[in-house]
């Protein structure tokens, strides 16, 4: 377990004159070790990169960090750990959309309020919402249905579509089917991390298909670009950001060039707040920041903003502080829906070299000010 204090006094991202934080604590649980610890890395080292910048700010916040080795039964113990012992005021971290429905349930339930920087489960999003429940990403099927109206504007009328099996990967293709308008030439749900694409590949060459869409985070998704390339099918690929976010690039190397990805980020997002979260992840950790990374460090700011505005002992006045979303987020401009879960642009972005590093820039906008299909179901 990490206990980290943030009393380091740096330059601030957030307004000058920002009021002195209250203490308050925060439980951390996210994925350390495993196949899908690069995703849990980049949005603790950007939720904490934050915080030290902020300074003063969040001088009265302590983190307790644990690793939830991407196991639900793990993930519940920590979080009970956390909440009964720990005397945590806000839970945050969950990558993995089965862990965030094992949890956050309960934590609300028992007065917390839980800040996801990543996993966004439809159930959370409508029927299932909670006041106290503010997802800082997306809702899980907001990047699949910029993808399907990409593959709409980009001519494909017969895509191949597949995703792993569980919660997320069910939002993936729904929300990819409910914007795309041609034919599926296949569909195919994978084991959650499945590693060898042999027989998927084998049926996507013998399907007909003009493109392949396909939702695969992590190691899965490294496996199957790779295996994909090397295959020769040659049909194009469609993905969300997940597939091909910068901390897996450098694994998947050259397969990924040309590919085309849907993300509500991107490092070359021209406004000041995300080159100066660009310029500091770089100088703090020698390397390109994720998408998972912006997604951190914008929880932590939309926690130092509430905090500047109420104590969290006051639950009404600290909820309506979160939902007000007052601060400079690196993804330009961001406001919260009625369930607590984003509106905002969502772009195509293209896998490119730029001076020997593989990387992605935006070619165009394929969403804009987008919701979620689940808000009407939300009885806030």
């Amino acid at each position: 377990m990490r206990r980290i204090s943030t009393a380091i006094a740096v330059a601030a991202l957030m307004a000058s004159g920002a009021a002195q934080a209250e203490g308050l604590k925060v439980g951390m649980i996210t994925t350390l070790s495993g196949g899908g610890a690069g995703l849990g890395i980049d949005a603790r080292d950007g939720f904490m990169l934050a915080l030290k910048l902020a300074g003063p700010a969040a001088a009265g916040v302590e983190v307790v960090i644990e690793d939830d080795q991407q196991k639900p039964d793990v993930a519940v113990q920590l979080a009970d750990k956390m909440i009964q012992s720990d005397k945590v005021d806000v839970l945050t971290g969950i990558i993995w959309s089965n862990l965030a429905m094992a949890v956050v349930p309960a934590a609300v339930a028992q007065g917390k309020f839980y800040l996801s920087p990543n996993a966004g489960p439809s159930a959370l999003a409508g029927q299932n919402c909670h006041p106290n429940y503010f997802n800082v990403a997306w809702q899980n099927d907001n990047l699949h249905e910029a993808a399907g109206a990409h593959a709409n504007a980009a001519g494909y009328g017969k895509t191949f579509i597949l995703a792993p099996n569980y919660p997320a990967g069910t939002d993936a293709l729904a929300g990819f089917k409910r914007f795309y308008t041609g034919a599926l030439s296949g569909e195919v749900y994978t084991q959650l991390g499945q590693t060898d694409y042999a027989a998927e590949i084998a049926q996507i060459r013998a399907s007909g298909a003009d493109s392949v869409f396909f939702f695969l985070p992590g190691g899965m998704g490294i496996a199957f670009v790779k295996q994909y390339a090397e295959s020769g099918v040659g049909i194009p690929l469609i993905g969300p950001a997940f597939s091909f976010s910068q901390d897996i690039l450098g694994a998947v190397g050259a397969a990924a060039l040309g590919v085309k990805n849907t993300a509500q980020w991107s490092k070359d997002l021209d406004n000041p707040a995300n080159q100066a979260f660009v310029a500091a992840f770089q100088a703090e950790f020698a390397r390109l920041p994720s998408l998972y990374a912006s997604q951190g460090f914008d929880t932590a700011n939309l926690l130092l903003s509430a905090m500047a505005k109420a104590d969290v002992a006051d639950q009404d006045a600290f909820r309506a502080a979160l939902r007000a979303a007052d601060f400079a987020s690196t993804r330009g401009a961001f406001r919260f829906n009625t369930n607590h879960h984003p509106i905002q642009d969502i772009y195509v972005r293209e896998v490119v070299e730029e001076n020997g590093v593989i990387t992605n820039r935006i070619v165009g906008v394929a969403l804009t000010e987008r919701g979620d299909a689940y808000a009407e179901q939300c009885k806030m």
